[in-house]
C-alpha cells in the first residue's frame, strides 16, 4: 500500500546540522565537518537530535522530507489524508482518467458479513455501470464522477517533512483514527524508522510514550497500541 519513494539525503546529518547551528558560533562548513566521519559522525547526530526532540526544539525536522507513493487506498482515506496541510500532494484525477472498471476498498466489518458483502458489490456495480453508461454517451468523466462511491481506489504521492510526519503518526497512528488511514501511518512509519531511527523513535499514538490523550474516548488498551508501534522499531514487523 505505502512505498518510500524518495527523502532527504541523510536526514538525520541535515538535522543535526541545523540544530548545532542555532547553539554554535562556528559556521557551516565547520558544523559539517564535525558529522562527515561515516561512524562517529552519525552516531554524533543522533545524539544531538535525541537532545533536540527531548526540549521540545521540533522546529530543525522540518529541514528533512520523505515522499511517499500510496495505491489502493480509498477516496475516504485520501481525503482524511490531504487534511494534513503541511504537505503536498498528488492523487490520480477522475476529471482525466476514465473509471474503466470497478477498483473499490471493501471494509472488513462488510466482508466478514456474507450477505452486507453481496448488497455491497451489487451496489458498487451498478454505480460503475451507469458511470460507463454515462461516459459512452458522451458525459465528460469529471461529471460522470459524481456518481463514484467514497470506496473507489485511488492513488496519491504525498511528502511531509520530519516534524509533520511525527504529527501525522500521533493523530493518525492512534486507534480512534480510521482503520485505513492508520493502516497507511503504520506503514509510512515503518519504513522512515528504518532510515532515521533517531528521528522516529517512540512516534506514534501519544500512548506510545506517556498517557493516552483521548480521556474517556480512550481504546482502553495502551500497552497493545504501544508494543504494536514498538515492534516497528524492532523491524520485526
Amino acid at each position: 500500500m505505502v512505498r518510500l519513494i524518495n527523502y532527504t539525503l541523510n536526514p538525520e546529518i541535515v538535522i543535526a546540522t541545523a540544530a548545532r547551528l542555532c547553539y554554535s558560533s562556528y559556521d557551516i562548513g565547520k558544523i559539517e565537518e564535525d558529522f562527515k566521519d561515516k561512524d562517529s559522525g552519525l552516531e554524533k547526530a543522533r545524539k544531538l537530535i535525541r537532545k533536540v526532540r527531548g526540549s521540545g526544539h521540533e522546529s530543525v525536522l522540518e529541514h528533512a522530507s520523505f515522499t511517499f507513493g500510496v495505491e489502493n487506498i480509498s477516496r475516504s482515506t485520501s481525503h482524511q489524508l490531504v487534511r494534513h496541510r503541511i504537505a503536498s500532494y498528488s492523487q490520480r484525477s477522475q476529471r482525466y482518467v476514465k473509471e474503466t472498471k470497478p477498483q473499490y476498498v471493501t471494509p472488513d466489518s462488510i466482508s466478514c458479513n456474507r450477505e452486507f458483502l453481496e448488497k455491497y458489490k451489487k451496489i458498487i456495480s451498478e454505480i460503475y455501470s451507469l458511470y460507463g453508461y454515462f461516459i459512452e454517451k458522451g458525459v465528460p468523466p469529471e461529471d460522470a464522477r459524481y456518481l463514484l462511491p467514497n470506496a473507489t481506489e485511488t492513488q496519491i504521492v504525498f511528502t511531509m517533512n520530519a516534524r509533520e510526519l511525527l504529527h501525522f503518526f500521533r493523530l493518525r497512528g492512534c486507534e480512534r483514527a480510521q482503520w485505513e488511514i492508520r493502516r497507511v501511518a503504520k506503514e509510512a512509519f515503518n519504513l522512515v524508522y528504518q532510515i532515521a531511527p533517531s528521528i522516529f523513535k517512540g512516534a506514534g499514538p501519544s500512548c506510545v510514550r506517556g498517557a493516552c490523550s483521548e480521556g474517556e474516548f480512550s481504546c482502553k488498551k495502551p500497552s497493545e497500541i504501544r508494543a504494536s508501534w514498538l515492534k516497528g522499531e524492532r523491524g520485526d514487523v
